[in-house]
């Protein structure tokens, strides 16, 4: 049954503003989406609300009753609140008049097997949520294996970071590995592993991708760390033929893994 909820006091709506913080989404494995599109792209791939919340005002679109109703059936708790606590749990103002609560579903490196999928990308110390949103975008535009995080990285389940994948989130693996654990799988990697490096001497377009390739991203202030660096088969960079030096990191792994896809 749905429930009504007035009272920003409630402990479900605390909870529910709790998600905002990293340990708090690291503690419950759940975390926050906003918005009826990519509530309906999680339900299309297969995953559920453990809680939806809605606007007692907002429009009954026949989207909106799939979402309640798929909701119900997974025995998720189905909360009808007013417009205050939407901004509340939003933490702004105008919010999306649908919010869910899901299971972060993350996965390690032994869980995945390479020959899988023609490409891969992993990221070390990417720290900007909306470039890591667009890249988890990217993969799933290009239908790569997934996407692995290294080391100490910006959380993949925050709402920036999900807002920014337009719900591409629910549609490809997110590994999360410590940089030892990268190098004492790196032989599993039987293809190429192909890192981007400004000292690098090849052109991205003439790396030998063989599958399974994958593709190594470091940040834009500082790159692979050097013990990263190492486990390449093939250092790459991209040309840089105007003033500008460097490349958007969301923008740098797109044109890496079109290449690689030879897409």
């Amino acid at each position: 049954m749905i429930k009504q909820i007035t009272s920003l006091t409630n402990q479900t709506i605390k909870d529910l503003r709790a998600l905002h913080m990293r340990k708090e989404r690291e503690a419950t494995q759940q975390f926050l989406a906003e918005g009826l599109k990519i509530i309906i792209d999680a339900l299309d791939q297969g995953f559920a609300p453990q809680i939806l919340v809605y606007g007692k005002d907002a429009d009954h679109h026949p989207l909106l009753e799939r979402a309640i109703d798929a909701t119900l059936k997974a025995n998720g708790q189905v909360l009808e609140v007013t417009r205050e606590i939407l901004e509340k749990v939003a933490r702004k103002e105008n919010p999306q008049m649908v919010l869910a609560v899901f299971p972060q579903l993350t996965k390690r490196l032994s869980d995945i097997d390479p020959k899988t999928n023609d490409v891969w990308v992993a990221l070390e110390q990417v720290r900007d949520p909306g470039n890591l949103g667009t890249i988890i975008r990217t993969a799933d535009a290009a239908a790569i294996g997934g996407v692995i995080l290294i080391g100490d990285c910006v959380d993949p389940f925050s709402v920036e970071t999900v807002r920014a994948t337009m719900g591409s989130i629910f549609a490809l693996p997110i590994v999360k590995c410590t940089r030892e654990e990268f190098i004492a799988d790196r032989a599993r990697w039987t293809g190429s592993v192909v890192g981007t490096l400004l000292t690098a001497q090849h052109d991205h377009r003439s790396a030998p991708y063989r599958r399974p390739t994958l593709i190594l991203m470091g940040t834009e202030q500082s790159g692979l760390t050097p013990d990263i660096a190492a486990t390449c088969d093939t250092h790459v960079k991209i040309p840089m033929r105007g003033r500008a030096d460097s490349l958007n990191l969301s923008v740098a792994t797109g044109i890496m893994i079109y290449a690689a896809s030879g897409l």
